[in-house]
């Protein structure tokens, strides 16, 4: 039997994870710079702009608090991750085991989610906080069962190169919400007195983020019934648990392999430090931006949409790369090509050329060599590993194994906002940013290399032509 990979149905799969990235980039952008200023109201009584123009360090000493809250929601996507991948393993529903959850996490998530940006206006922490958890946990109810979804209904071997098409469809959801950070720039609003605040800058952004999340799962529960192509693909499954990259069969009811558990342990430890590094800067860049460089917060936006179209073509050649030499040689090419990135961001410092009208510097040029080199790393990286680590299990515990997978992510970004913050905080130097992320990399790279075994799996035949964008349906 040739193994066929549906393009089409991919793609529309690849809605929920235009939803997932889309929020996130949203709320990774813009929340830290929110907790910075509000902290900076509370211990110093002066706004972050205010600090900067006069006592800079001051905005390193509260980074420490804003690890502590972003590292609280991830703390709480630690718990809830393995708990909603287990429970949609076992749920049985006319819909399938995993839409219910993807409907009522998308439902509640994208109703809170503006109004983080209202209570912020609000100069209430309290309320932002509360609105930040409630987002947070009902988008773990949402996240692992829609990452579950495509290894549910693909065959093993397939994975990477379908999961490089969920991939690409997220980073188009990412990318919109960083045009929105172009026009709808946070330091227009961060850095001019409160009276000249205008609050439907930093809250339009959230709005369209709900909006368009609501729409993509609309279309995915509209084109995806779940149960008919789980019946559908039974045979092909089958096959493809025939011709996994593993060391061992995988069975139903047997105890997991010492071989395979080996694999899997390995890969969650590498996975843990690189994701410490990636959420390091992806929590810190808006504030590095704006406050080391003295940039405009739409620099970051750019820089964003340069690594993204960088990801992009990652996405799209990783799992044609994998099948050449293995998926295990594609993820350590990806972590020596994001540590020679960040090892370029070490020598970035502030331009000095003033250009914009609030006095803000040049963005330096040299970031975006090093966006577009850690971006098509890194997408090597994401898009083989959780192909990987699902490959261990069998079809009933894809939920349980995708939760496997986000406990190492979400640990290490629980740890890393509060580990880097304290360095900040007693090195008062943002300089320290982009060495603690090389450094976490390069450990991730000599995990990897050393411990994961290279295993390809056996070739397969794609479907071509009409056939691949599911005429067949």
């Amino acid at each position: 039997m040739n193994l066929k990979l549906n393009y089409k149905r991919t793609a529309l799969i690849g809605f929920a994870f235009f939803g997932i990235l889309l929020l996130w980039q949203v709320y990774d952008s813009w929340c830290p710079t929110f907790l910075t200023d509000i902290f900076a109201r509370r211990m110093y009584g002066m706004s972050s702009a205010e600090l900067k123009a006069g006592d800079p360090e001051k905005i390193l000493n509260v980074q420490w608090l804003v690890g502590i809250i972003m590292a609280c929601d991830n703390l709480a996507a630690l718990i809830l991750l393995p708990i909603f991948g287990r429970l949609s393993d076992k749920t049985k529903t006319p819909i399938g085991k995993r839409m219910p959850y993807i409907l009522a996490g998308t439902l509640v998530s994208a109703v809170a989610f503006p109004f983080i940006p209202v209570f912020f206006h609000g100069n209430s922490i309290a309320g932002m906080v509360i609105m930040m958890a409630i987002v947070l946990m009902f988008m773990m109810m949402y996240r692992n069962p829609a990452v579950a979804l495509m290894p549910d209904i693909t065959p093993k071997p397939l994975r990477a190169k379908a999961n490089g098409i969920i991939n690409i469809m997220g980073y188009f959801g990412g990318a919109f919400a960083t045009v929105l950070g172009i026009f709808f720039k946070l330091s227009d609003y961060i850095n001019v007195p409160d009276e000249a605040r205008k609050a439907w800058i930093i809250e339009i952004p959230f709005l369209v983020a709900s909006v368009l999340m609501v729409i993509s799962a609309m279309v995915l529960f509209a084109t995806i019934k779940e149960n008919k192509v789980a019946e559908e693909m039974k045979e092909q499954m089958e096959e493809g648990e025939r011709m996994a990259a593993i060391a061992t069969p995988v069975t139903d009811d047997g105890p997991m392999s010492k071989e395979n558990k080996q694999m899997l342990l390995a890969i969650l430890g590498a996975e843990f430090l690189w994701f410490m590094s990636d959420n390091a800067l992806g929590t810190y860049m808006q504030n590095y931006v704006i406050y080391h460089l003295n940039s405009s917060s739409s620099n970051t936006s750019k820089l964003v949409i340069a690594g993204g179209v960088a990801s992009v073509i990652g996405f799209a050649i990783a799992g044609f790369i994998a099948d050449k030499i293995g998926r295990k040689w594609t993820i350590s090419c990806g972590l020596g090509l994001t540590f020679l990135g960040l090892l370029l961001m070490c020598f970035v410092t502030p331009t000095g050329k003033v250009v914009g009208a609030n006095g803000e510097f040049a963005f330096p040029a040299l970031l975006y060599a090093v966006g577009i080199v850690r971006g098509f790393g890194m997408a090597l990286v994401h898009n083989c590993s959780f192909p990987m680590v699902v490959e261990l299990c069998s079809s009933n515990q894809i939920g349980k194994f995708t939760g496997y997978y986000y406990t190492a992510s979400m640990s290490a970004q629980t740890v890393t906002p509060i580990l880097l913050g304290l360095v900040l905080n007693r090195t008062l130097a943002w300089r320290t940013l982009p060495v603690y992320c090389s450094v976490l990399i390069l450990l991730s790279f000599i995990l990897f290399t050393l411990l994961v075994k290279n295993i390809k799996a056996h070739k397969v035949d794609n479907s071509k032509g009409l056939e691949a964008l599911g005429a067949d349906d």
